[in-house]
């Protein structure tokens, strides 16, 4: 575990803190051998190889969470209803925290991506 992800979690209100892990730990789950650091101030998980690209990357913000898979071209081939999205990734909120399916998908075509 990431120290700099521990303070920015900590550093977060109750409820956002609480979906922010969640989402952490489906996203470990989905990445078991990736590295969990910072990168453009959020937190997330890059590929376990020297110079690995960053895979997925999570965020708080005053009135939303957000998951970033460090790609422009993955969200909009998604499907992601009934969440707001914009070109870089998929908005939610910890009353209605992303499907575990929608985040695999998206975590799956953003390996696939960075495969080619």
């Amino acid at each position: 575990m990431s120290a700099e992800v521990e303070i920015y979690l900590s550093a977060l209100p109750s409820a956002f803190r609480a979906a922010a892990e969640t989402l952490r730990a489906q996203l470990k789950a989905l990445l078991p051998d990736h590295i969990e650091c910072l990168s453009y101030a959020m937190p997330g998980f890059r590929e376990p190889k020297p110079k690995g690209k960053m895979v997925a990357g999570y965020a708080a913000f005053t009135r939303h969470l957000g998951l970033y898979p460090h790609s422009g071209s993955i969200i909009p081939q998604i499907s992601c209803t009934p969440f707001k999205t914009s070109k870089s990734g998929v908005l939610f909120t910890p009353e209605n925290p992303l499907f575990t399916a929608l985040i695999t998908q998206i975590i799956r075509a953003r390996q696939a991506e960075l495969s080619k």
